[in-house]
């Protein structure tokens, strides 16, 4: 995507299983999308308008759905998951289909570890048998950063859900892990994903002033899929409005802080589009590199009491 431009909106939206798909991003298509550097698993709430019934009738026995969107030229991944309800509906005299997608839920909800690990294993051992039982429920691993040479004393018999295994490993590692888009990944909570950082001006997608909050620093910009959850953006520091304190609010000086550089770390990304619409946009909560999920945050107790 050009980093001086944006323009020509551009998506697709693409609904199929065992073999087959649809491609829908012709039509109008609207979607609320939730990305976050927590376990619970991301969702999805996507429209789509003026289908045929028997196009309808077709995606209500789909499994997965897949939607990229961006500007022409730029066009990425935001989305990738299992359908978990198609629910048709009318609006004045247009008819449009409602699909309700998780990502990584099942890997979430049934994975369940079977394991021994000798003495010796270290937390990647760990991290590699959670790792395969959730690859029989669909996803796969993504980045995975050194977690250390501490080894188990002794045996280990892992057996229950790979969920409370990867917490128990975040928690000892200092990481946080997530599932992005079908992909497995843990990110250290004062470090981020490789890969270069987005720069975002008003020239490059920056929408209106970001703002200091006790929630992290708020952003919006065009939509943009080079934005990943543990992913940075650069921002120059003087276009951030910053936090008024409240004297009567005790915790005021644990605000995010300002980066010295201007490098953020993506906590958190709503993507909201309408392809026929004006909404295309991302919301993003971040932190400054060698920050953590700000206390008081909703990220804050889901990855192991961060």
């Amino acid at each position: 995507m050009s980093e001086d431009r944006q323009y020509l909106r551009a998506c697709s939206l693409v609904v199929g299983g065992d073999g087959e798909g649809l491609e829908l991003g012709e039509l109008r298509v609207t979607f609320q999308i939730r990305h976050a550097d927590s376990e619970t698993p991301n969702c999805a709430d996507i429209r789509v308008y003026n289908l045929s019934k028997s196009t309808m009738t077709r995606i209500q026995e789909f499994s997965r759905v897949v939607l990229q969107a961006g500007y022409q030229g730029g066009l990425g991944l935001i989305f990738g998951g299992n359908i978990r309800q198609a629910r048709r509906g009318r609006s004045g005299t247009e008819t449009y289909l409602d699909i309700l997608a998780s990502d990584g839920d099942r890997a979430y909800n049934y994975a369940v570890v079977n394991a021994t690990l000798a003495a010796g294993a270290k937390a990647a051992d760990q991290v590699a048998q959670a790792a395969a039982a959730m690859a029989e429920h669909g996803t796969t691993t993504g980045y995975v950063p050194d977690l250390g040479d501490a080894a188990l004393p002794r045996g280990k018999v892992m057996y229950g859900m790979a969920r409370k295994y990867l917490r128990d490993t975040a928690k000892t590692t200092d990481t946080s892990w997530s599932i992005q888009n079908g992909a497995l990944q843990l990110v250290p909570v004062q470090n981020y994903l490789p890969g270069e950082a987005v720069s975002l001006t008003a020239g490059t997608g920056l929408v209106g002033q970001p703002e200091q909050t006790n929630d992290g620093i708020k952003v919006r910009a065009l939509i943009n899929p080079r934005f990943r959850v543990g992913g940075r953006i650069k921002l120059d520091n003087e276009s951030i409005k910053k936090y008024r304190t409240d004297l009567a609010y005790s915790a005021a000086n644990l605000t995010p802080r300002l980066d010295e550089d201007g490098l953020y770390r993506v906590l958190a990304i709503d993507w909201t589009g309408d392809t026929h619409g004006q909404d295309w946009y991302a919301d993003l909560i971040c932190v400054g590199i060698d920050d953590s999920a700000p206390v008081g945050s909703k990220l804050m107790d889901t990855n192991g009491g961060r």
